[in-house]
């Protein structure tokens, strides 16, 4: 059996799947933000909760909202003050007595997309989260690529580009990000970005729903918003598939169930592209909140992690 633990800033849950990746069983927990030993515990807990469930002992996968640092396995993770700066992979290894692999929630999720029945054909596959954030995850060859600091795929990070300051304007405020600098994407793609440009450019504050609402309503103003922000992401989206050329792009978080985006950015991405580029195929989560879960599950059925750099 395979578990697979999805850990965020509020909820931890733990799903158990079979080996042809059915979800037999499931449990979420608040997650000990604050004190360590009581994650540790509560982790252990459940593993043990699921062992008594199938009269044996799963493999563990672990998906948090953060990266293990490269040279000695401690967790960077500021929406998990518990696990920050400690080494939550080798901890838990010992603790439950058996390897647990460990990786972002965004790789987990790309992950848990491209072994989709429908996806396993695509070689390279992108996963991005538009959520609270923006997140990402390249698979490969149905493996996370990771690189060489854990931090491939992190494409919330990349910088606008000048396109995007054709569409925004060059007075467009550079927003400070978590990560501490200014101007990443993150900031203005992500559904909180959503909502950010529309409070910017319009001095009223609305929710993504509330905006998403109008736009199908015909009113202008968010006609024009959603304009802007289907220009905007074509554009940022326009130098990472230079970049990486995926076969297949997958969106998940909530900003994922606009449907405009599905419409309108193939329509959109030429325009961005080289001239001998083809749009990839494009399309919304297939396993929606479980992603996180099933994604942290398959960590075991891949050959995780990849081979030593020369």
């Amino acid at each position: 059996m395979y578990y697979g633990f999805d850990i965020g800033g509020t909820k931890t849950e733990l799903a158990v799947f079979d080996a042809g990746l059915r979800r037999i069983w499931q449990k979420r927990i608040a997650t000990p933000r604050d004190d360590y030993d009581c994650l540790l515990q509560a982790l252990l807990s459940l593993t043990q909760e699921a062992d008594a469930l199938i009269g044996g002992r799963g493999s563990v996968g672990v998906g948090v909202p953060g990266m293990e640092n490269a040279d000695d396995g401690t967790l960077f993770a500021a929406n998990l003050p518990a696990a920050l700066g400690r080494p939550l992979r080798a901890d838990l290894s010992r603790l439950l007595a058996r390897e647990v692999r460990l990786s972002n929630d965004a790789n987990c999720f790309a992950l848990s997309e491209a072994w989709d029945d429908e996806f396993r054909v695509y070689p390279v596959v992108l996963g991005i989260i538009l959520g609270t954030g923006m997140g990402g995850g390249l698979v490969v060859n149905g493996r996370v690529v990771d690189g060489k600091n854990g931090v491939a795929g992190e494409l919330g990070h990349f910088r606008l580009p000048v396109d995007a300051l054709d569409i925004l304007g060059e007075s467009i405020p550079r927003v400070t990000c978590g990560c501490g600098r200014r101007g990443c994407v993150e900031n203005y793609l992500s559904g909180r970005g959503f909502e950010w440009l529309y409070t910017h450019f319009y001095h009223c504050t609305l929710s993504a729903p509330e905006i998403i609402a109008a736009f199908y309503a015909g009113e202008p103003q968010a006609k024009q918003h959603v304009e802007r922000y289907l220009a905007l992401l074509a554009v940022c989206l326009g130098n990472l598939l230079t970049l990486v050329d995926p076969h297949l792009i997958v969106f998940g978080g909530g900003l994922s169930n606009f449907d405009e985006i599905y419409r309108q950015l193939p329509q959109r991405l030429p325009g961005s592209l080289l001239p001998v580029a083809r749009v990839p195929r494009i399309e919304k989560a297939r396993h929606g909140d479980a992603g996180g879960v099933r994604g942290a599950a398959l960590l075991h059925l891949i050959n995780q992690p990849l081979p030593p750099e020369l």
